[in-house]
């Protein structure tokens, strides 16, 4: 029986893990998201490559 609440502690922990992994890759991506979307909206690339072609 200790063999076996030992291995499912060591999952439980490795789930806590892969859970906080998981939440700061999300946080990570948005603020990248939030940067590139600030960068395109108030740089004017859109307005740019708009002229551009023309």
């Amino acid at each position: 029986m200790k063999k076996y609440n030992k291995s499912m502690e060591e999952k439980k922990e490795m789930k806590g893990i892969t859970l906080i992994a998981l939440v700061i890759t999300i946080i990570i991506l948005l603020i990248l998201a939030g940067v590139v979307i600030n960068f395109v909206l108030n740089e004017g690339i859109l307005d740019k490559a708009r002229t551009c072609n023309r």
